[in-house]
């Protein structure tokens, strides 16, 4: 079991999404230039000042890359600390070091929150040669062990916050993967359903043309034959996508279907506002504002405090849908947490489809999901 924790470990990919550089990064640079220098001209018992200090202000820019290149930064600045112990072990120089270096754990918290397993690895035995031979260099009792104790802090909160991004990750992964499952479910059910329809037309065409060409019957029949094959196929192909549930053959609902939607709500007033001309929609659209509205209703329902009325408006024009739903309840602030699942979900479905989707409070209050989709598809 060791073996395998310590190859997994070692396999171990770099975290995903790593930023490069932000603004914070520069103002903790910053900050421990200042430090650095206000502790190298102010500190009375500073051995070698002006060394000290040049050390301590040049390892600061690091912190720059240590996301990018954690295990570089780390090797760069306890192997300066390693050098430096070496030193003063072999009593070539004193005792060298400013307190303000104590940045150099945020050093170590990256390499574990953003390194790869095999940067992991390197980079924290780096880290224990340097504090072993700075502890035998010049051992300071309880400053040391102190020390020692922050060092495996650091480690483990960025092993914490890694796993739980990662955790993050997986868990949008999955909703993503969910969302896709589903639209594509409902593809499949509407494709199917007027590729059946074809099929009963070409049976019911090959019954009733007893007395037409024999080339009429020949089409007939390619048609019947072409129709089921594709059944078939598409069957076959998106078993696995419903785990064993039947296909359906029934429309999906779609944009009409939104006012008996609105009569099923445990709401006082819910207005649905919806364009005349519905016919020339494509199915896919159809049935994704119908699904888009459903969970936005949905949300509205559980998270709006207080909420007397919800209003659905679609709006069609210059080839695309607009999609709103609104509300006037107050915001539970567990509705205000990003990228939540059935947020995420609305948002790759509206993706997927060429669209976009917003959603956030709304200007005269209450919640407000916007989603604009376009009226025609690319194949």
């Amino acid at each position: 079991m060791t073996t395998n924790a310590l190859t997994s470990l070692w396999t171990e990919p770099r975290a995903t999404a790593a930023p490069k550089r932000v603004s914070r990064d520069w103002v903790l640079v910053g900050v421990a230039v200042v430090a650095a220098l206000l502790e190298g001209v102010l500190r009375d018992d500073v051995a070698w000042r002006p060394v000290a200090t040049i050390v301590a202000v040049g390892l600061a820019p690091v912190l720059l890359w240590r996301r990018t290149h954690p295990l570089a930064c780390v090797l760069v600045a306890f192997g300066t600390a390693m050098a430096l112990g070496l030193a003063n072990l072999l009593g070539v120089v004193p005792r060298l070091g400013l307190d303000t270096m104590v940045y150099v754990l945020v050093l170590v918290y990256a390499l574990v929150r953003w390194g790869s397993g095999r940067e992991i690895v390197i980079g924290l035995a780096v880290v224990a040669v340097a504090a072993v031979i700075g502890t035998v260099a010049d051992y300071t009792g309880p400053a040391d062990v102190i020390g020692g104790f922050a060092v495996v802090a650091a480690a483990a909160g960025g092993a914490a916050y890694r796993y739980r991004a990662e955790s993050w990750r997986r868990a949008l992964d999955q909703s993503r993967s969910e969302e896709r499952v589903g639209l594509a479910r409902e593809l499949h059910d509407i494709v199917a359903h007027h590729v059946s329809a074809i099929a009963v037309q070409a049976q019911a065409g090959r019954a009733m043309a007893g007395q037409r060409p024999e080339a009429a019957l020949d089409a007939l029949a390619a048609i019947e034959g072409e129709a089921s094959r594709t059944l078939a196929e598409m069957r076959a192909m998106v078993r696995v996508l419903r785990d064993g549930a039947p296909a359906g053959y029934a429309p999906q609902p779609g944009v009409a279907d939104l006012v008996s939607l609105a009569r099923r709500a445990p709401v006082p007033v819910i207005d649905v506002e919806l364009p005349d001309d519905l016919a020339e929609l494509p199915p896919q659209v159809d049935a994704a504002v119908y699904r888009l509205a459903q969970e936005a209703l949905t949300n509205a329902l559980r998270h709006a405090r207080d909420a007397s009325r919800v209003e659905i408006r679609v709006v069609a024009g210059a080839g695309r849908l607009r999609l709103r739903v609104t509300d006037d309840g107050r915001i539970d602030p567990a509705r205000t947490v990003k990228h939540g699942f059935g947020l995420l979900g609305m948002t790759e479905r509206a993706h997927l489809l060429g669209g976009t989707l917003r959603a956030g409070p709304a200007p005269e209050g209450g919640w407000a999901v916007d989603a604009e989709l376009p009226t025609e598809v690319p194949r």
